[in-house]
């Protein structure tokens, strides 16, 4: 089939991306947190904009092909958005009926400052690795880990940092993780086959964030016992606090065993929540609906909540915005896709990772290619899965023509399409993190030591060609590739 994409030299195809980069330090610095409301989005918009004007102006690119990249892009967002909504109905849910206040007040009382980071990193990856999603992950017992490093005198950004890169190690290792399976197809990698060539990067990676999350810990000299006892009185005072409230995680993880989809979880979980609420926390329900149970549970639900807590810094912590509060984020993922869109149907997509194919001489410069294009990706296509698809398809026959076997590829598309996307503001996974937790997205990159040591980790294993596979004809065996490095 003749290729009619057109030939786009990459410096015009950066263009666009430049454009949106100077345009997003602008919003930033203007608007700074309240970029989400459409700052960000118009910055997408403009962006897309001036790739659209680029390919049918200057290399006749038509509209329709233009219109139907951006609508195939749309179209894969759609069981995004759901889970989107369903989160935001979980989180006040969980928190209106006390079953987020409960795990924070038992949670002071059990994990200590000494060893929480680390303890909230631990735990996290395991919820990720059981459940297969680090947004459920971070959706649930990251807010109440928020609120526990909060209390025990933590900044948001580091508290922040270790509960997102513990879901994301166990998102990225977990058979139940869809990206894990994504990237594994992608790579035409046999599932365990590819999470048990992952480990080999990401468990050093994992270890080493652990172990600055565990030394942070124990040298947090805060005092926070003042802070933590007003958070306790402050709970006790406006929530019926008690241990047949985690019943309801408890309930969650029996859906999670029975490997019931994500959003049916998210569903069910949200309604036994509701339910809950209107039994355990009757003074709340009427508060919020006014003296109607039904206008309180609905508004929990979709539209934001607030409870005077007594404390100003537990007030906004257990504020909820609710389906309505996912709203921006939706808005955001549309022009993302848009954006990306645009950059496909025009062609300029191809042309960059052209370009940088073409550098491309031996494992180093293969692996390292691969990595950037994952982070270039996330930041071009503002969405993890197209980012790992895009990546995988553009390099999957260069793997096999150089000889290397497909789950090399599919690592090193983990390794940076799938942690990297939360790093990314704009991203899917970068914003729907920040309004989850509450914190933005710059204030805990710096802290999301796994998802940013992954990537390194995977360029470094592939200098020193630590078990890096070649093919044969018929079979697949280890063997040295320091003649082609």
């Amino acid at each position: 089939m003749k290729d009619d994409t057109p030939r786009i030299p990459w410096l015009i195809a950066l263009v666009p991306f430049a454009v949106l980069v100077v345009l997003q330090v602008l919003v930033i610095k203007q608007f700074g947190s309240d970029a989400i409301d459409g700052a960000s989005q118009t910055a997408l918009l403009f962006s897309a904009a001036v790739a659209i004007a680029i390919a049918m102006v200057g290399y006749k690119v038509s509209w329709k092909t233009i219109n139907g990249a951006i609508g195939d892009n749309i179209k894969t967002i759609g069981p995004a958005v759901l889970i989107l909504f369903l989160i935001g109905a979980i989180s006040g849910s969980w928190m209106m009926s006390g079953v987020v206040p409960t795990m924070i007040y038992y949670g002071m009382k059990i994990i200590t400052p000494s060893l929480f980071l680390f303890m909230a990193c631990l735990i996290c990856a395991l919820v990720s690795l059981i459940t297969g999603s680090s947004w459920t992950t971070v959706a649930t017992v990251g807010i109440a880990l928020i609120g526990i490093g909060t209390a025990h005198g933590f900044s948001a950004g580091w508290t922040a940092g270790a509960i997102i890169s513990g879901a994301y190690f166990g998102d990225k290792i977990s058979p139940l993780s869809d990206t894990t399976v994504l990237a594994s197809s992608v790579g035409e990698v046999p599932l365990f086959k590819h999470i048990r060539y992952m480990l080999i990067t990401t468990v050093p990676s994992f270890t080493i964030a652990l172990i600055i999350f565990l030394v942070v810990s124990l040298n947090h000299s805060a005092a926070s016992g003042a802070q933590a006892a007003s958070f306790a009185e402050g709970l006790q005072n406006s929530f019926v606090i008690s241990p047949w409230l985690l019943l309801v995680p408890l309930f969650t993880a029996v859906l999670i065993a029975l490997r019931l989809p994500a959003a049916v979880i998210l569903f069910l979980s949200a309604l036994v929540a509701g339910m809950v609420m209107l039994v355990a926390q009757p003074h709340i329900v009427a508060q919020i609906g006014e003296g109607s149970n039904f206008r309180g549970l609905m508004l929990t639900y979709y539209s934001s909540t607030a409870i005077d807590t007594g404390n100003e810094t537990l007030t906004n912590l257990v504020q909820t915005r609710g389906m309505k509060g996912m709203l921006s984020t939706v808005f955001l993922i549309f022009c993302a896709s848009s954006f990306g869109g645009a950059l496909t149907g025009g062609g300029m997509m191809k042309s960059l990772t052209g370009a940088l194919a073409r550098g491309i001489s031996g494992r180093r410069s293969l692996v390292t290619t691969t990595v950037g294009t994952g982070l270039f990706a996330n930041m071009a296509t503002g969405d993890q899965y197209l980012s790992i698809v895009l990546t995988g398809n553009i390099y999957k026959q260069l793997y096999k023509d150089m000889g290397f076997e497909g789950r090399l590829l599919s690592r090193s598309t983990e390794d940076s399409a799938t942690v990297t996307s939360v790093l990314v503001p704009w991203n899917t996974c970068g914003m729907t993190q920040s309004m989850v937790l509450k914190v933005p997205t710059l204030e805990f990159l710096p802290y999301c030591f796994f998802n940013l040591i992954s990537p390194l980790m995977s360029i470094t294993v592939a200098f020193i060609g630590y078990k890096i596979f070649r093919r044969t004809d018929d079979e697949e065996t280890e063997q040295s590739t320091t003649t082609i490095a």
